[in-house]
């Protein structure tokens, strides 16, 4: 797949920004889908913002995986920070991207700072629940993998990547995970642009993304 470059009809205003949802399942591989859409522009046209950033601090309140806190629930989420930080971004204005430690449920104080590209793209399990936020997206994209295949991603990459226990993880996939994913995260199907089940489609899905975007940067 050809990389997009940067060429000098490139120099649009850096407010004529577009931004691509990538959306689907904890474990469906939106992350990795993201990365290899940006992966295949320019570095310095395209950016990536990710949900898990903004989820709010749950320090105090946490007492074990699966438990009274609902990590997967959108009040866990601080939409509104994430939608004013899309729409600085849209309108040609750096932000400050929270850093949320995953280890501690903590917000931390430092931030990263992330100056506009041409090209905003953002992955989460609940962009196109949020009527604000999916007003913001250009285009979307969601990625529909069967729940086994989900779960065996998510064990592995909270037990090696975040700290969590095999139990804690199988109690809160179960306990809430599922249900979410159920009530909140499946019938976002709706409102996507773009669907995909299988990695032919998500490999299709990739190609007409990259073409869309080879326009807009024309």
């Amino acid at each position: 797949m050809q990389e997009i470059e940067s060429t000098e009809q490139n120099t649009m205003s850096i407010k004529n920004v577009k931004v691509i949802g990538i959306v689907g399942g904890s474990g469906s591989g939106k992350t990795t889908f993201a990365k290899n859409l940006i992966g295949s522009i320019e570095s310095d046209l395209v950016s990536m913002l990710g949900q898990d950033s903004y989820y709010i601090d749950q320090s105090a309140k946490f007492d074990g995986d699966g438990g009274s806190v609902n990590f997967d629930h959108p009040q866990a989420i601080d939409f509104d920070l994430m939608g004013t930080h899309i729409d600085r971004f849209k309108n040609g204005n750096a932000i400050e991207v929270p850093i949320y430690d995953f280890a501690t449920h903590s917000r931390s104080r430092e931030f990263i700072e992330l100056a506009p590209t041409p090209i905003l793209v953002i992955d989460g399990t609940l962009l196109l629940h949020q009527s604000e936020l999916r007003g913001l997206i250009d285009h979307s994209v969601f990625i529909q993998i069967e729940e086994q295949i989900r779960f065996e991603r998510r064990l592995k990459r909270d037990v090696l990547e975040r700290g969590r226990t095999k139990e804690g993880v199988k109690l809160q996939f179960d306990g809430q995970v599922k249900p979410m994913h159920d009530l909140f995260v499946e019938p976002q199907i709706g409102h996507a642009h773009h669907t995909a089940r299988d990695q032919r489609e998500i490999d299709l899905a990739l190609s007409q993304l990259l073409a869309i975007l080879e326009t807009h940067l024309s």
